[in-house]
């Protein structure tokens, strides 16, 4: 028996619910996947998954084995980067998640050049505005702002993106212009809320070298940011967007930037940037596809966002 295969097949079977679909990403027949288990069941002396005809479903036996071999296929494949040539062309497949604005925005379209350039590499992305879990989800590689930073990962700096505060021209017209943070309190605001725990996320400033909090009130909030941005277009507030979303509405004049570097009217407080990482689970996970996509998405972005990553 390939015990190696067997664990393999119940992991992913476990994962992904069915037989079927676990041999989609293992390439090969569902009956090949059930026959696998059923060797690792024999060779262990105990029922890992209940079977019926509708779903399958981990015994108890079968959720204590799971996590403990669970780490099998992922240390194998970090032994074989750790003895490839760190120089080595990237291929395989490379599983990205990203916070939906950040990857509709700035990487789907840096992808292609990628792909083009090593066209042994298969790209996924897979955009969510939650912490996603590597393990579980089978991810290589997630970019994060640093609130969702999680203990245990190991996170590289990449970019640091400019955040406007801005509002139709419109709403300026009508509720007046801002001078500083402290009186956005007296203004419509449009406030992003993580979809996971319902927190809004705040609007820092920093003035004199010190960061702080402005008081917003939301008038209009929502878990997407380019529905915030429609909110602002069409007059409903003031809003706060990452540079990548607002230049758009700015160069086309639907939307005005307040609080701009070096501008007197604002007190000399500006929006504090928001700070963007790449992430994996292990340094071992730092492996030629994942270097190369951290180069390719620093190259990508204007030079004033760049971190120098060394």
């Amino acid at each position: 028996m390939n015990i190696l295969q067997s664990i393999r097949s119940f992991i992913r079977t476990a994962d992904a619910g069915s037989l079927a679909a676990a041999a989609r990403t293992l390439g090969i027949s569902p009956a090949a996947v059930g026959q696998n288990i059923a060797r690792l069941e024999a060779h262990l002396g105990v029922r890992l998954l209940n079977r019926t005809t509708r779903q399958l479903a981990l015994t108890e036996r079968g959720a204590v084995y799971l996590a403990q071999v669970r780490h099998i296929e992922r240390d194998l494949q970090r032994a074989q980067a750790a003895v490839t040539d760190l120089d080595a062309t990237p291929e395989g497949r490379l599983r990205i998640a990203s916070s939906a604005a950040f990857g509709r925005h700035v990487l789907a379209p840096l992808m292609p050049a990628l792909q083009a350039r090593y066209p042994r590499l298969a790209i996924e992305l897979l955009l969510a505005d939650r912490s996603v879990d590597h393990a579980h989800e089978d991810v290589d590689v997630s970019i994060r702002i640093e609130p969702q930073l999680e203990e245990g990962l190991v996170a590289r700096p990449i970019a640091q993106v400019p955040f406007v505060v801005c509002a139709a021209p419109s709403y300026l017209a009508r509720a007046g212009i801002p001078l500083t943070p402290e009186a956005l309190r007296e203004h419509r605001c449009l406030l992003f809320r993580y979809p996971l725990d319902g927190r809004y996320l705040r609007w820092g400033f920093v003035r004199d070298g010190m960061r702080f909090d402005a008081e917003v009130t939301p008038a209009l909030a929502s878990d997407d940011i380019d529905a915030l941005a429609a909110m602002a277009v069409a007059g409903g507030g003031i809003t706060r967007l990452a540079a990548f979303v607002a230049a758009p509405y700015l160069a086309r004049g639907e939307l005005q930037a307040l609080f701009e570097p070096g501008d007197a009217q604002s007190a000399q407080a500006s929006p504090e940037p928001m700070r963007l990482f790449l992430c994996v689970s292990d340094r071992r996970d730092l492996t030629p596809k994942v270097r190369a996509l951290m180069q390719h998405i620093i190259d990508g972005l204007p030079p004033a966002w760049r971190v120098d990553v060394g």
